[in-house]
């Protein structure tokens, strides 16, 4: 098969929504203007993760006076990352882009992702922040801390500062869908099949319009469901705390039994007896609740539930669910 890409690729366009009523107007002049000056055949897919607003007839409406939009909506919230596997299963492109619909992925980038995807040296185009500004401090310094740990403990090397928004070649594309997980952390997951990839940094730009759907508690849970992705770490760790506790213990054992039997004086004292007990026992839940973690991924991967649901789309022949 050959790997020169066609004259003028078709590209996909995948674009998550959720309660983005507010910004899909504003997204879809900006992406029609992109497309207006390319030569190259497009289409739009927008899924909507069971929005609560008008979002969906927002979408509607403009697939009804544009050839170009499709959609699928959801039959209730399953997240962005069920999203973005929808979107990719129905793909057609030659090139496929994922980006949110708030602007906060510029879509003046296209042209250059496409620019640098015809030259063929590489697979996939990328995008990072390479600052962050507008964003609050605390969350700033958890998300730098996070990288520096993935890039520690995995097996991928993810990118500070790395977004959803990238284009992709067709082969990265089928990659991506074959992963078989129904625990999917993309950030991850784009690293993991490899591939050439060329990253572009700009801006950190502020939503268009609406309001963020990530706040700190979500943005934590990601992180850890990241981690947990693609790091056994968390239970070396606590299988080296169990080993170190066990050691301590042993040793403070000994340590009794040689003050008994030199000084006939048992060691005083309930309230230290109680802090230590509590402090083994807080361990112990500890390490119980990491395991814990991987024992409830195993426990939703078993179930072989499927990741999304489509209860209404204008796309022929659709994947509606996986």
């Amino acid at each position: 098969m050959s790997t020169t890409p066609p004259a003028h690729a078709f590209i996909s366009i995948v674009v998550p929504c959720f309660n983005e009523e507010a910004a899909i107007p504003y997204f879809y002049r900006e992406i029609a203007n992109v497309f207006q000056t390319l030569p190259n055949p497009y289409e739009i897919i927008f899924v909507n993760d069971g929005s609560k607003d008008q979002t969906l007839s927002v979408i509607q409406g403009l697939s009804a006076h544009d050839d170009h939009i499709f959609y699928l909506s959801f039959s209730k919230n399953f997240g962005k990352e069920a999203a973005m596997l929808a979107g990719f299963s129905n793909a057609h492109g030659d090139y496929i882009a994922v980006m949110d619909a708030d602007l906060q992925d510029p879509p003046a980038l296209i042209k250059k992702m496409i620019v640098i995807l015809d030259a063929g040296q590489y697979d996939c185009v990328a995008t990072r922040r390479q600052d962050r500004k507008g964003e609050p401090p605390i969350r700033s310094w958890f998300a730098r801390r996070f990288y520096r740990l993935t890039r520690k403990i995995t097996d991928v090397a993810m990118v500070d500062g790395a977004r959803d928004f990238r284009m992709m070649k067709r082969k990265v594309l089928d990659a991506i869908v074959a992963l078989p997980e129904t625990n999917r952390f993309s950030k991850g997951l784009f690293e993991w099949v490899g591939f050439n990839t060329y990253w572009i940094a700009y801006d950190n730009v502020e939503r268009v319009a609406g309001a963020t759907k990530w706040h700190f508690g979500s943005l934590f849970k990601y992180a850890l469901d990241g981690i947990i992705n693609f790091s056994q770490a968390p239970l070396v760790i606590a299988s080296w705390i169990g080993v170190a506790m066990t050691g301590i213990s042993l040793i403070s054992l000994i340590l009794i039994i040689i003050r008994q039997l030199l000084y006939d004086n048992p060691v005083a004292g309930w309230a230290s007896t109680v802090c230590i007990i509590i402090f083994i026992g807080g361990i112990q839940l500890f390490c119980m609740g990491i395991l814990g973690q991987y024992i409830a991924k195993i426990y939703l991967e078993a179930k072989h539930r499927p990741i999304y649901i489509v209860s209404d789309t204008n796309i022929p022949n659709a994947n509606k669910i996986k």
